[in-house]
């Protein structure tokens, strides 16, 4: 009797070390467990699920043992919750790396570049086109109610909200709503304006932020060359302060709308539209673009210049001239080089 209590205690041990160090092996072995992807893949963590079908999620790329992860998760409780979102899994890694990547939502970014120089309209088409970003927007009115209320810099009688935002790259994460870029591209819009309008020289002939965005687009749609921005700023501050027409062809171009094919017309340059500045004195109504920090910078520091000219050089840049002799001149001159070219 007492060799078959010594043999079954015995025997409860030896079981009990061979469950013990099972365990042990399955425990190491998780933990050294990697996925069998080659490159990085997604995995979208849904909003109410659980680590155990996050596990599930990962067996698609990994055999995962469920004794070896629910000792490590026994082990790990502070790992236990997760959050939802969109996550970038690396090539072969390790599964307890995952986890804690899920329980710290470490979720994958993404991002968008708003240019400069182009339209409310264009921008919109940019971040519906994106899969990754939920299409919260509605329309035009409500977006305009939503950051202005009405009041602010970009408060305007015609409800627009061209020129407000601040061009610049936004990361967001996958699904963030679109109105959220929206409306930090308006907050800092709003600071960019709000810091450089206590810099404007004295002189400058705008009465608020608005007409700062709007002199702002047309010297952004004017020139790509940073160096000739505040130079052009300043023919600008010139006519308006001769109460001269600004005569610029991009406000044209905005006010002919969709039906623009390219060409400037002699008709198009006689329509009467509130942005065609051959046809009106001072600013049209809005602003025709989104402009850049350096447009609005030199729209409020322009270069202190004699020229109320300019023409393109045929180069990249542009001639300044002070008098209208001059002008017509580097038109000539700008003609002849297109003619030669052709």
């Amino acid at each position: 009797m007492k060799k078959f209590l010594l043999f079954t205690a015995l025997t409860g041990v030896i079981l009990a070390f061979i469950a013990l160090a099972t365990a042990y092996y399955k425990l190491v072995n998780f933990e050294s467990l990697k996925l069998s992807n080659t490159q990085a893949v997604s995995l979208e963590v849904e909003d109410g699920s659980n680590l155990y079908r996050v596990k599930k999620q990962l067996s698609k790329y990994s055999e995962i043992d469920s004794l070896g992860f629910k000792l490590w998760l026994k082990l790990n409780p502070e790992y236990s919750s997760i959050q939802a979102g969109l996550y970038e899994l690396p090539p072969q890694s390790l599964v307890v790396d995952l986890i804690k990547m899920v329980n710290a939502g470490e979720v994958k970014q993404f991002s968008i570049t708003l240019v400069e120089g182009q339209t409310f309209a264009q921008w919109i088409s940019q971040l519906k086109s994106s899969e990754n970003l939920n299409n919260d927007l509605g329309t035009v009115a409500d977006l305009y109610e939503l950051l202005t209320n009405n009041q602010g810099f970009c408060a305007n009688e015609y409800r627009s909200l061209e020129g407000c935002l601040l061009p610049n790259t936004y990361h967001y994460t996958y699904k963030q709503n679109m109105s959220s870029i929206i409306q930090r591209a308006y907050s800092s819009m709003e600071a960019l304006l709000e810091s450089a309008w206590h810099k404007r020289f004295v002189d400058v002939p705008l009465k608020n932020q608005y007409e700062v965005l709007i002199l702002a687009s047309i010297v952004e749609k004017e020139t790509a060359v940073d160096a000739e921005r505040a130079e052009i700023a300043g023919v600008f501050t010139n006519r308006l302060n001769a109460n001269m027409r600004l005569q610029t062809d991009p406000t044209v171009i905005y006010g002919i709308g969709d039906s623009y094919d390219g060409n400037i017309t002699r008709k198009h340059l006689r329509q009467a539209t509130p942005y065609n500045t051959y046809v009106i004195k001072g600013l049209p109504i809005t602003p025709i673009a989104m402009a850049s920090e350096l447009s609005i910078n030199a729209t409020l520091q322009p270069s202190l210049t004699d020229a109320f000219y300019f023409v393109a050089s045929g180069e990249g840049g542009h001639v300044f001239s002070t008098n209208l002799e001059e002008h017509n001149r580097a038109v000539r001159a700008y003609l002849k080089k297109l003619k030669e070219e052709k």
